[in-house]
């Protein structure tokens, strides 16, 4: 097998539910869960019919992508805070809070 064959090495195996991807660039890491969490981990990819690696890769993506949006979403709003229009008050507040609310 040629150096250009062994990088792009991707084999995907169709099932019924989902798609396994295995990527031969992908390492080993070792974790450690508790027995009880391991076992009903087990069971759960089994029911899907997925490897425990495929679960587990899925969920670290989902994890790091969700983190990254709300990164986004954080500097979007700091960014519209930051160029909000002028509102004519020059950034000083003149009611108080007794006056807002009075009846």
């Amino acid at each position: 097998m040629g150096q250009a064959s062994r990088s792009a090495c991707l084999w995907i195996v169709t099932g019924t539910r989902d798609t396994l991807e295995y990527v031969k660039d992908s390492q080993n890491v070792t974790l450690s869960l508790p027995e009880s969490l391991l076992r009903r981990f087990k069971v759960h990819a089994a029911e899907r019919n997925q490897s425990m690696t495929a679960l587990m890769t899925e969920a670290i993506r989902t994890l790091i992508e969700r983190d990254e949006h709300a990164a986004a979403a954080k500097r979007r709003f700091l960014a519209r805070i930051r160029n909000a229009p002028a509102r004519g008050t020059q950034g000083r507040i003149g009611w108080s809070r007794e006056e807002l609310h009075e009846r």
